[in-house]
């Protein structure tokens, strides 16, 4: 016998969470449906599954990477950024996390 989970998240999030996994060769669903096989074989949160990207900076030559950094600076210095704390609390609403 089988249940249904149906759950309900961001359009973005959906789409993005379809193209990752149809990217690493399963669906969705099935990735769900490891995740739950693996958390109650593990008793908890079971692993971490990412695609592997590139490195942004890794072929970014060295001028530009210390262009990017004094910009960096400078938005410091004129109060251009915002607390981590913040940050993250805006990432976990919108993800999820």
């Amino acid at each position: 016998m089988t249940s249904t989970i149906q759950i309900r998240v961001d359009h973005e999030l959906k789409q993005k969470s379809d193209m990752l996994f149809r990217d690493l060769g399963t669906d969705t669903t099935s990735a769900i449906r490891i995740f739950l096989t693996q958390a109650v074989a593990n008793n908890g949160f079971p692993f971490e599954i990412r695609k592997v990207s590139a490195n942004p900076y890794a072929a970014m030559p060295e001028d530009e990477i210390l262009l990017k950094l004094e910009r960096s600076r400078e938005h410091a210095k004129q109060g251009k950024y915002r607390d981590a704390d913040e940050v993250i609390t805006d990432m976990r609403g919108k993800y999820g996390l």
